[in-house]
């Protein structure tokens, strides 16, 4: 069995990617959020972005 800080190997292999969310109005990137393994659209979600002071939608970044 591996152990990779403190953890074993199958908790590694099922841990989410994570990815980053931008805004569309102001592009700054404020979230980074799991995502699963077997979506294969683009991430997109309304959040609250603290430099345009508002709820925007949020698309995740390459």
């Amino acid at each position: 069995m591996l152990v990779f800080k403190g953890q074993t190997a199958e908790k590694v292999i099922n841990m989410a990617k994570k990815v980053v969310l931008s805004c569309e109005k102001c592009g700054s990137r404020n979230y980074s959020v799991p995502k699963k393994e077997g979506a294969s659209e683009r991430l997109e979600l309304k959040k609250f972005c603290s430099h345009c002071n508002e709820h925007t939608m949020h698309k995740q970044t390459l």
